[in-house]
């Protein structure tokens, strides 16, 4: 599988610089003003989710489009797990699933949902090569750097189609609908700093 490469060239990239070796830091406004435009998107979804209690299966209703799916799933309502999950010795999620990986700033009222991504094999996607693990560890470091946490969280959700198809369907209505920064779908959306591959 082809690495995903950098988000954006630097050309790109305005203010903000990259994060890479010989690169200058972010400083704190700069990621917080990051963060403040894509909670401006996602705070709305949010707020408007229902209460984990009344969720209702994702196959309830067979009819359903993969984006009203998306449009009536709520992404808190599964259990976060640590990053660090796939190094416990029983995997606690096998099988086909959905992940999303959300940070919680202390400065913001909701989370921040950074990645969406579907497998399956929940037990074995995050072990070894991954994209994301590379944003995520520039984006650790950012904000480390800038005095600010991060409190980086992984949800399964198990209730997916075992079909591909359907379940990249799926996949793709909620990379439409919550807009991540650390998919490459959303490349174009976001002036993100953090990259895969060192400069």
């Amino acid at each position: 599988m082809a690495r995903q490469g950098e988000l954006f060239g630097r050309s790109q990239l305005g203010e903000l610089g990259q994060i890479g070796a010989g690169a200058i830091p972010l400083l704190a406004h700069q990621l917080e003003q990051w963060q403040g435009r894509l909670a401006c998107h996602q705070g709305p979804l949010f707020a408007n989710q229902q209460a984990a209690a009344e969720q209702i299966s994702l196959f309830g209703s067979r009819g359903d489009t993969a984006e009203q799916q998306a449009e009536h799933f709520n992404p808190l309502s599964l259990q976060p797990q640590p990053l660090s999950f796939w190094r416990w010795p029983a995997a606690p999620q096998h099988g086909c699933a959905l992940y999303f990986v959300a940070d919680r700033p202390a400065g913001l009222s909701q989370p921040l949902l950074l990645y969406v991504g579907e497998t399956g094999r929940a037990d074995q996607r995050w072990k070894g090569e991954h994209d994301c693990k590379a944003y995520l560890a520039a984006y650790g470091e950012a904000l480390l750097k800038a005095n600010l946490g991060c409190q980086l969280s992984i949800r399964f959700w198990l209730d997916v189609p075992s079909a591909i198809g359907a379940r990249r369907a799926l996949e793709q209505a909620l990379i439409r609908r919550w807009l991540p920064p650390f998919n490459k779908e959303t490349r174009s959306r976001w002036a993100t700093p953090f990259q895969a591959d060192p400069a």
